[in-house]
């Protein structure tokens, strides 16, 4: 899918980034190859920047295609903390996201 998520949501881009490296290095990757992964966004979101269109993926396919998951810390840190601002609906989102709002 070519895409490891958005890690600023908080404001903390890249502390944020750098627990991501170690969720992605210390566990999602030692998961076997043919595990399938689904995006939590689609490309052509603001927040799905970089996805391919494929619905779905398996860790050996984005070890193999995926150059963010080849990186070394500090070089995927300074990637993802380089990253476009919230929406303007972001606390909208986020209220609705805790089911805190109901649709709209």
């Amino acid at each position: 899918m070519g895409a490891v998520g958005r890690p600023d949501l908080r404001g903390r881009a890249r502390e944020s980034a750098s627990h991501l490296f170690d969720s992605l290095h210390e566990k999602l990757l030692t998961l076997p190859d043919d595990i399938e992964v689904y995006p939590g966004h689609f490309s052509g979101s603001l927040c799905g920047a970089g996805l391919s269109g494929k619905p779905s993926s398996t860790l050996a396919f984005e070890k193999r295609w995926n150059p963010m998951l080849s990186l070394e810390r500090d070089v995927f840190v300074d990637r993802l903390a380089d990253v476009s601002p919230e929406p303007p609906d972001m606390q909208q989102i986020l209220e609705f996201n805790r089911h805190l709002a109901g649709p709209a």
